[in-house]
């Protein structure tokens, strides 16, 4: 049995068991006299329900229940509510409206859940609801974001005056309009970042129990966190979180989306207290498109002051952000303080401002999507820094040197009011150019061109806000059986959370690898965490496990001190064993957990951590690629990475996080790109047919290197990593493809008809 610590390369453990085909996902969970449910969902965008007759399909074999909104009201079951609150402009409050599990007088876009069906099988249910009868007035619908403020557009909520649920500012509007006045030059950018299907491996799956005689529930799904969940549910169901048990086991992927409640957990917990057996329900992919949340979607115009020395002055760009139908949970939170506070980069900026107006709109509603707020900002700030250099007559590495926020500056509080507290990121961008041959780039160029080809170069610096507040516990117990159990309320949706804990707690402990045990996932078991999002497992998560092994090794001296006939001040630990110091009498930690037990003491420590602050990763991204100006199609050839990430527990983890986030960033830049029909707002991409995901011929290799500076708002001076890579890949795809093209701007997807348009005469395609 090996001892693993901080810094090793260590091989996930979790991945014998998932490769084995021995993991346990929500689907794979089958329960005794379990019923099968379907969501009937709306066909329509918008379209008020007349009448709904579920006479015939409760009549048809195996069918247990036919759920509408009118045993909903009846039975007192509430909305899942949007968590976020905020102020408008004018102080007054944003609109909030509540989603009902099952809709009842209109529904909002395709897909919309109507009506439940339970059975005793999957089949019996999907056959049941085709027999529901809905008679639906079809209603105008708005699915184009900037559309949806035109005078006149439909309105999707009647008893509201506009789609404008939010408008909202940041920043210094009189310093910026100040420091425009004194600009020697004025870059203008519009630009739209495009909506993403999340698409995770696995889809969503939920099971709900209820127990009649201590009215509790208990909810299995796949989730980034089970609390959260639990208190949503406790709301809408109308019982103490006491009785509201949420388990999660293996998942497959989760990028935001499944950090929230959802409808149809609301939707499988009721149906189990109404048939009085569990009731499960899984998404197929289709139904993904249709019911996940989806992510980015905005529309923005920025502006750039530049004074005659080239050095930037001021920034302010207006969104509007487009939340869907309905306001998820974190969604009016995405493009406001999330990702506008990072719209100035890594730049020295006197003044910056942003106006965002969160809009309602027929279609699916949106809600975090890996980096959540951060993309979205460092695409627009890179594009506009590009743009800059082509203006200004200068080269895009000269223009960001000249402009960055030099290391020695230090703590540095920018110009939205973030301060950052480390990095050297003119360090950073000079190794991404040695190491990507940046000097190089025009004789490979030249060569392109010989064979009829157009070689682009371009580059990207990124910096986001994460692994900040709020807080975590942790629970470590150290068993007689020389196991080690930690118990934390994150949870790993691939990212190897198992393994980076378990390198803590060896190193922290000195005990093997294999005897740890990582429980996550369930409200019974742990009762506190505030899941897994903004990359807190290790900054937050990881420093109230070392705080948990503190208190371990502190509980465990006066064990150790009573078994070695010591004082307790005498007692070292190192090693896994406790020792008396200046001798070579000593005894070991397990042996100490069996004397503990012996004497019913649990060895149990207790760690927690509330960061002051935010950690600020950042890095430089390197994108070389070839466009074929008669087709179009673009091929990376290189991607170059130095990041940031502070100190590293486990390298081979890293890497796999940053090379998972550029093929996600490969995908927003080059292939996905959410398609609803203007008049129907049907979604058109609807399946992985018409929705293009990148494939392995899409993405080259990566050269991943670090340019690490400790931060300083935690004790192990980690920086969040999990984002990075979908933050800095689409700004440096698309510089290069406007390098190569020799214009201005391509908007994402830079997909091939768009790209030949370009190339073939500056025209970009109107869809």
């Amino acid at each position: 049995m090996a001892k693993f610590g901080v810094g090793q390369p260590v091989r996930r453990v979790e991945d014998a068991r998932l490769l084995k085909g021995i993991g346990q996902y929500t689907d794979d969970i089958s329960l005794k006299g379990q019923a099968h449910a379907f969501v009937l969902r709306s066909p329509h965008a918008h379209a008020a329900i007349k009448g709904l007759d579920a006479g015939a399909a409760r009549a048809m074999p195996g069918v247990l229940a036919v759920l509408t909104a009118k045993e909903l009201a009846a039975d007192r079951i509430g909305a899942v509510h949007c968590k976020t609150d905020y102020k408008n402009i004018d102080g007054s409050t944003m609109f909030k409206p509540d989603h009902n599990a099952l809709a009842s007088d209109r529904v909002r876009h395709v897909g919309d859940p109507v009506a439940l069906v339970v059975a005793e099988t999957l089949a019996q249910a999907r056959d049941a609801a085709e027999a529901v009868q809905v008679d639906y007035e079809v209603l105008p619908a708005i699915v184009d974001t900037a559309g949806a403020l035109k005078p006149g557009a439909p309105r999707i909520w009647p008893q509201y005056k506009n789609n404008l649920v939010l408008d909202w500012q940041m920043g210094n509007a009189g310093a910026v309009e100040a420091e425009f006045k004194k600009a020697k030059r004025i870059v203008k950018l519009d630009l739209v970042n495009n909506r993403i299907v999340v698409n995770a491996m696995e889809p969503r799956a939920a099971i709900g129990e209820h127990d009649a005689r201590a009215n509790s529930y208990t909810l299995r799904t796949c989730s980034q966190g089970v609390h959260g969940i639990a208190g949503q549910m406790a709301e809408a169901l109308g019982v103490d979180v006491k009785n509201m048990r949420v388990m999660t086991g293996d998942v497959g992927g989760g990028f935001g989306m499944k950090i929230f409640a959802y409808v149809e957990h609301v939707l499988v917990l009721w149906a189990a207290k109404r048939v009085g057996r569990p009731v499960r329900w899984t998404a197929d992919r289709g139904e993904s498109f249709l019911c996940d949340t989806q992510g980015r979607d905005h529309v923005s115009h920025a502006e750039l002051a530049v004074d005659a020395d080239n050095r930037f002055l001021a920034i302010k760009v207006s969104t509007v952000a487009n939340l869907g139908a309905y306001l998820s949970n974190y969604g009016p939170f995405i493009p406001t303080d999330c990702g506008s506070g990072l719209l100035v980069g890594v730049y020295a900026f006197k003044a910056a401002h942003a106006s965002v107006k969160c809009v309602t709109t027929n279609t699916v509603p949106v809600d975090a999507y890996r980096g959540a707020g951060r993309p979205e900002a460092a695409y627009l700030v890179e594009r506009l820094v590009d743009l800059a250099a082509i203006e200004l007559g200068t080269t895009p590495d000269a223009l960001r040197a000249k402009n960055f926020i030099p290391r020695a500056a230090m703590p540095f509080k920018q110009a939205m009011g973030l301060t950052y507290d480390s990095g050297d990121f003119n360090a950073a961008m000079a190794t991404a150019m040695k190491e990507a041959d940046w000097a190089g780039f025009p004789a490979r160029k030249a060569a392109s061109k010989a064979r009829g080809k157009l070689r682009g170069i371009g580059m990207s610096y990124y910096v986001e806000a994460c692994g900040g507040q709020p807080n975590e516990k942790v629970t470590l117990v150290v068993n007689d059986d020389e196991t080690v159990a930690l118990m934390i309320g994150n949870q790993s949706n691939g990212q190897g959370h198992e393994t980076a804990y378990s390198q803590l707690v060896s190193e922290g402990l000195g005990v093997p690898l294999e005897s740890i045990k990582v429980v996550q996932g369930d409200t019974a078991l742990i009762d506190y965490g505030m899941g897994t999002g903004g990359s807190r497992a290790l900054p937050v998560g990881g420093v109230a496990t070392n705080n948990a092994i503190d208190d371990t090794i502190a509980k465990a001296k006066d064990v150790a001190a009573d078994a070695l006939e010591a004082a307790r001040a005498d007692i070292e630990f190192a090693d896994g064993q406790f020792r008396i110091a200046g001798t070579d009498r000593s005894i070991g930690i397990f042996e100490v957990a069996k004397r503990a037990r012996a004497k019913k003491i649990d060895l149990k420590g207790l760690g927690e951590f509330t960061p002051p602050a935010a950690t600020f990763p950042n890095g430089c991204h390197v994108c070389e690629l070839e466009v074929d100006p008669d087709t179009g199609q673009v091929a990376l050839l290189r991607m170059t990475m130095v990041d940031d990430f502070g100190r590293i527990i486990n390298p081979l983890l890293l890497a796999g996080q940053v090379h998972g986030g550029v093929a996600q960033g490969v995908g927003q830049a080059l292939l996905e790109r959410t398609v609803y029909d203007s008049e129907s707002g049907q979604l058109t991409s609807g399946s992985l047919m018409d929705y293009a995901l990148p494939r392995a011929s899409d993405v080259p290799s990566f050269t991943v290197l670090w340019n690490n500076q400790p931060c300083t708002t935690n004790p192990l001076g980690i920086k969040g990593a999990g984002e990075a890579g979908a933050i800095g890949a689409p700004p440096a795809i698309i510089n290069a493809i406007v390098n190569a093209l020799g214009i201005k701007h391509i908007d994402m997807p830079a997909t091939p008809e768009r790209v030949w348009r370009a190339a073939n005469g500056g025209r970009q395609a109107a869809a």
